[in-house]
């Protein structure tokens, strides 16, 4: 965001992920940033994105990712934070943004993600998402956050990025993505 607005995980992350390109995590104070995003995680091991209160699993995926970047992660409750997510996960094999919500692959790359920042890909039916996932491909090549949407190029890096956390990278055609 920007000095006048308030503070929120999306751009503690994307802040953090800078600095850490340049080698440049010295420019903050790391301590002050890791008391700020564990004062968001919930007593059920979500985080909230801001003060405001808004709980979703991209907020659980900025939280964990931002931590490890900057090496605090085992000051998190890393257990209930897995609890969370993992109470998010589908029928399919996906995951939403909250439990009971619909599989959607942006949401599915932060649990994944959040998973795997965490060594608990276990929580994850590789074979059952990895199929969910290859199921995104339409026949033009191109891939879909969720079915019965069309194809966004947006989509082909959830889709490809949890393809890839979870090694079923092969199970994407290729040749019809160019």
């Amino acid at each position: 965001g920007n000095l006048k607005h308030d503070s929120h995980l999306l751009y503690t992350l994307s802040a953090v992920q800078i600095l850490v390109l340049f080698d440049s995590l010295d420019l903050i104070n790391v301590d002050s940033i890791a008391k700020y995003v564990i004062s968001l995680q919930q007593p059920d091991g979500s985080f909230a994105g801001d003060v405001w209160g808004e709980i979703d699993t991209r907020f659980s995926y900025c939280a964990l990712s931002t931590m490890n970047l900057m090496g605090k992660l085992d000051q998190l409750n890393v257990k209930s934070a897995v609890e969370f997510v993992v109470k998010c996960k589908n029928f399919d094999g996906g995951f939403g943004s909250v439990p009971g919500s619909e599989s959607h692959a942006g949401q599915i790359f932060c649990c994944v993600g959040s998973l795997a920042i965490c060594d608990a890909l276990q929580h994850v039916d590789a074979d059952l998402l990895g199929w969910w996932l290859c199921e995104r491909q339409l026949p033009s090549g191109g891939l879909n956050g969720r079915p019965e949407k069309k194809e966004d190029v947006c989509y082909s890096w959830w889709v490809l990025s949890s393809s890839s956390i979870l090694s079923k990278l092969s199970w994407i055609n290729r040749d019809k993505l160019a």
